[in-house]
């Protein structure tokens, strides 16, 4: 089959725009213009990245995108081809600030998306390689359908590294696999709540806490945070059954529960036998000192449940998190389990356990660190060159994401709806809250910001739409 090779119109190193998004957007238009017809081969990552002169995972980015959303088709010896069945009449692919409804409805990655990891340094050849081999020694068991608490491997894995990172003394047995933080919450509320059932949740926090507990039949009661984390009722009693926090870095404010908070919410779980949810979605991230130890290594009485994710610390696709059940909890969870839940797919889970066990799990988060820790300073440099008079933005000791507070009555919502038109990310710091209005804000990732230019270049396209 002949390979064929779209005309591409120059890429932008200068762009804010990463160049894998720039290839993907030339070959959606390819293929939209029929340029590009489904059947016909494309160019080899290997050889289109020669010859453009690009670095064979930026190309493979791209393809992977497009495979992802099912624009092209890998036929392993036989090359890779434009999948059957597309039509030409798709809408081309636009400027981020041209972008029509339809295509900004389509998957895909903008600047200063929140909760992503920096995809572009992720080891995908390390990750393909560990792929392969478990591909390649599967069993006929491995086929089978897969355990619904985790893979035991996988269990061991994150144990041990939980020991070690986190402070959490633990045994495999209590660990348990999930498919992700919503998954997670619906395994602890059917295992350990009611409906009607009162919960104390952080405000501002994490809106799909309260929005999964409510069509639980369970009641998210708000309550405040200040400078010290979540800010307990005095009258913290019985009619409380449980507490969704999240110590290391408050979602979204970043602060950090202090030890007399933290303190505090032990002994009324142990007075009260209530139960702590620990969401620990990016405590590894902290540039001002060593991680924060984990709520749950302080705990003596089995009254917190930790919860992990690997989305914030590999990426969001691979839809894999954990949780740490306390040990007199195992039989139940392990019962709600077999009813409530399929399992997580083995063969990711072999992954991830290999991954870890190899030492790379623990590499990458340091190098991480240390890439974030740069990158956010980076960002927030280059914003405050362009925005300083109109914006004020907090220096967070931990987390992924900036919060940049708006000076005057600008509206936090109109202003990310703007963006969002214009091919720019952004969350609206008021609707993460319930009782308490915060400042007008906007909450901004920056892992993916990879230059102070970048980061002023999307500084202007911002201050166009104030």
């Amino acid at each position: 089959m002949k390979t064929t090779v779209p005309r591409i119109s120059p890429l932008d190193p200068t762009s804010s725009e990463p160049i894998y998004r720039q290839l993907y957007a030339r070959f959606r238009a390819a293929i939209a213009n029929g340029s590009l017809k489904p059947g016909e081969r494309v160019p080899a990552a290997r050889a289109l990245a020669k010859e453009l002169g690009l670095a064979r995972g930026t190309v493979d980015g791209a393809y992977s995108l497009l495979s992802s959303e099912g624009y092209l088709h890998a036929r392993g010896q036989a090359g890779t081809v434009v999948a059957q069945g597309i039509s030409s009449k798709l809408e081309p692919t636009t400027a981020p600030g041209t972008a029509s409804p339809a295509l900004r409805q389509q998957p895909q990655i903008l600047p200063f998306q929140m909760g992503l990891p920096a995809l572009d340094v992720f080891p995908r050849k390390t990750w393909a390689q560990i792929g392969a081999r478990c591909v390649r020694s599967a069993t006929v068991e491995d086929m089978a359908l897969p355990p619904a608490q985790g893979l035991e491997a996988l269990r061991i894995a994150i144990a041990s590294y939980l020991q070690v990172a986190r402070g959490i003394s633990c045994a495999p047995s209590q660990v348990f696999i999930t498919t992700g933080y919503r998954d997670t919450l619906s395994l602890i509320a059917h295992a350990l709540l009611e409906p009607g059932d009162r919960v104390l949740v952080e405000d501002p926090g994490y809106p799909p806490t309260r929005q999964l507990l409510g069509h639980l039949g369970i009641e998210a009661v708000a309550t405040a945070v200040d400078q010290d984390g979540i800010c307990l009722p005095r009258t913290m009693d019985d009619r409380f059954r449980a507490a969704v926090v999240t110590p290391a870095h408050q979602s979204p404010l970043c602060v950090s529960l202090t030890l007399p908070r933290r303190q505090q919410l032990l002994a009324w779980a142990s007075r009260q036998q209530g139960w702590i949810v620990e969401d620990d979605y990016d405590g590894e991230y902290r540039y001002i000192s060593r991680p924060l130890p984990a709520l749950k290594s302080l705990d003596r009485d089995g009254r917190v449940i930790y919860s992990g994710t690997f989305s914030k610390v590999l990426f969001p696709g691979i839809r894999l998190a954990y949780l740490v059940v306390p040990e007199a909890q195992i039989a139940r969870f392990e019962s709600i389990s077999q009813i409530f839940r399929g399992g997580c797919p083995q063969l990711t889970q072999a992954i991830v356990a290999s991954f870890m066990a190899q030492g790379h799990f623990a590499r990458h988060i340091q190098r991480m660190r240390k890439l974030y820790g740069e990158r956010r300073a980076l960002t927030v440099r280059g914003l405050n060159n362009v925005l300083g008079e109109h914006v004020s933005i907090d220096a967070n000791p931990g987390g992924m994401h900036l919060i940049m507070h708006l000076k005057g009555s600008q509206s936090d919502t109109v202003l990310v709806q703007r963006m969002r038109q214009h091919g720019l990310f952004a969350e609206a710091l008021s609707e993460w809250s319930q009782q308490y209005p915060p400042q007008s804000a906007l909450l901004l990732g920056f892992a993916n910001i990879q230059s102070q230019a970048s980061a002023e270049a999307l500084g202007q396209r911002i201050l166009a739409l104030m």
